[in-house]
């Protein structure tokens, strides 16, 4: 059996096409765009591409995105003052800090900075709390609105727009970041999936794996996920971004497990392209938000 594909470069496609119409009837209901600022302290090239890559899909989706740098020698200070700024702008509705922050740079002060109803990047504490705190879908959620870190939304989007049974289903996620492993646990939580946490310290990772209907992995490391620890017939979500030899990889050994699984994403071309169009999607609301 080979695994069906969870194309996400189409599904993203969609998307894309869905968020046109709803930033139009936006811009016509309100007489402006949806707005996100970028910031960014010194030239790290990845987050360079990064914010080059914001700026040209929020452009063609009819939004607007503006790039805002501060220099390498940037103080703490600096960062603080240049959020704070963006907090008070009325014509921004989203703000995303990217990192890596300059060394010395106390990350964590920074995003407690931010405005919770723009950050549109889940990353203020407020909006882990809330998420933590929000009850499972079906019901009323019992806190106020809040943002998602985008890679995880479009995971869990992925699996929702095909199809994939969540609710109780088991769950197993190897990774516990903010902005991925934590989240996407969370999230499937609120789907009424029975969820594992697995990382590098957990006994037995490969039978705790086998144990998934979904799996997830999001750990940064090639090829962790090898068959034998997958379940036949699972849904296989990898988050992992590594490079081998020049080459993308995920952490899934991709070519093994689609013989074995019985979905999967891709690496490339699987959570990757979700991502920009899921922080649009954060903009927008955060936009309707602000309109209120």
């Amino acid at each position: 059996m080979t695994a069906t594909i969870l194309d996400g470069k189409a599904l993203s496609a969609t998307l894309r096409g869905e968020i046109d119409a709803a930033v139009a009837e936006f811009t016509s209901q309100h007489g402006y765009a949806p707005a996100i600022a970028v910031m960014r302290a010194g030239e790290d090239p990845a987050s360079v591409s990064y914010a080059g890559q914001i700026l040209k899909t929020f452009e063609k989706r009819g939004m607007t995105a503006s790039l805002h740098t501060l220099p390498e020698t940037a103080t703490q200070a600096e960062i603080v003052a240049l959020v704070q700024q963006l907090n008070a702008d009325p014509a921004i509705h989203g703000i995303m800090v990217q990192e890596p922050l300059p060394k010395g740079i106390d990350e964590a002060a920074v995003k407690a900075v931010l405005s919770p109803d723009k950050d549109v990047d889940g990353v203020h504490p407020v909006n882990t709390g809330r998420l933590a705190q929000a009850a499972p879908v079906g019901r009323p959620a019992g806190v106020a609105p809040f943002f998602v870190p985008a890679t995880p939304a479009g995971g869990l989007e992925m699996l929702k727009r095909n199809d994939v049974a969540i609710s109780g289903k088991m769950a197993v996620v190897v990774g516990r970041s903010t902005i991925v492993g934590k989240p996407m646990a969370l999230l499937l939580m609120r789907e009424n999936a029975t969820v594992i946490v697995a990382h590098s310290r957990t006994p037995d990772l490969a039978g705790v794996c086998r144990q998934a209907d979904i799996l997830c992995a999001a750990v940064g490391r090639a090829n962790i996920i090898t068959a034998d620890m997958v379940k036949p017939g699972a849904a296989v979500i990898d988050f992992g971004v590594n490079f081998v030899d020049g080459s993308m990889c995920g952490d899934v050994d991709y070519e093994a497990v689609k013989e074995v699984a019985g979905l999967i994403t891709p690496v490339p071309g699987g959570t990757g392209p979700m991502t920009n169009v899921m922080l649009a999607i954060n903009v927008l609301e955060a936009a309707r938000l602000q309109a209120r």
